[in-house]
């Protein structure tokens, strides 16, 4: 019986904490009045070459993409919604 609650302990324990390290970025703490609008956004990267599956505004405030870069490479980019800057990228090889 104790080494089943120890087993459940260390699986509950290992979940949480990669739920941790998963989270997403948190992007601005600004008012939603101030973030650049989202679709003139997501144009302005469609027009710099990234072809975007799909386009999310995160829990964390942040704008985030899944597609590709213009020369084939998968992205998924967290971006500070007032300022634009990329917060955390993540680009396959």
């Amino acid at each position: 019986m104790i080494k089943a609650i120890r087993f459940s302990a260390a699986v509950l324990l290992a979940t949480s904490l990669s739920g941790v390290a998963l989270a997403d970025p948190q992007c601005t703490t600004a008012d939603k009045s101030t973030w650049q609008n989202a679709d003139t956004f997501r144009q302005s990267l469609e027009d710099q070459g990234y072809k975007i599956k799909k386009f999310n505004v995160t829990d964390t405030n942040c704008y985030e993409i899944y597609g590709w870069q213009k020369d084939g490479k998968r992205v998924e980019i967290y971006y500070n919604p007032v300022d634009g800057k990329p917060v955390k990228e993540e680009i396959d090889d």
